[in-house]
C-alpha cells in the first residue's frame, strides 16, 4: 500500500490570530482536533483520540501561520500541517491541512478532515 499526500484547504471566517490559537495551543486543539493533548518539553506532543495515545514532535512553528508535526510512528518524510491563508483576492482567511494516507484511505480521510474542520467552526462560533 502506497502512502500519498492530502492538501485540504476551507476557508474559515476567523481572524488569523484567533484561528492559530486553536491549531498550536492545547485549549484549542482539544475543541476540535483531539481528545486530549499533552506537551512535554517544547517539542513533544501526546495527542490522544478515543483513549490511544500518538506521539509527535512539533517540527515547525511559525507564529499565527503554520504549526508542522510529525507523528514519531509514521515514516520519516510524513508529517501533518495546519497553514493560515489569506486569499489576496477576496482576503478571505483559509485553513490549508496537509497530511498523509494510505491510497485507499483518501476518500475517507477527506470526509474525516471535513468533519474535523466542522468541529473546528463550531468551536469557533462559525457554524
Amino acid at each position: 500500500m502506497e502512502r500519498v499526500k492530502i492538501e485540504l484547504e476551507f476557508v474559515i471566517k476567523s481572524s488569523p490570530t484567533i484561528l492559530f490559537q486553536y491549531l498550536s495551543t492545547p485549549s484549542g486543539l482539544v475543541e476540535w482536533f483531539c481528545d486530549d493533548v499533552n506537551i512535554k518539553g517544547s517539542k513533544q506532543y501526546s495527542f490522544f483520540w478515543d483513549g490511544e495515545e500518538n506521539k509527535a514532535e512539533l517540527v515547525k512553528k511559525v507564529n499565527g501561520k503554520l504549526i508542522k508535526f510529525k507523528l514519531l510512528d509514521n515514516p520519516s518524510d510524513e508529517y501533518f500541517q495546519f497553514e493560515v491563508t489569506k486569499d489576496e483576492l477576496t482576503g478571505d482567511i483559509g485553513l490549508l491541512i496537509t497530511d498523509y494516507v494510505d491510497d485507499d484511505e483518501v476518500e475517507e480521510m477527506n470526509m474525516l478532515w471535513e468533519s474535523q474542520v466542522t468541529e473546528l467552526k463550531h468551536a469557533l462560533g462559525l457554524a
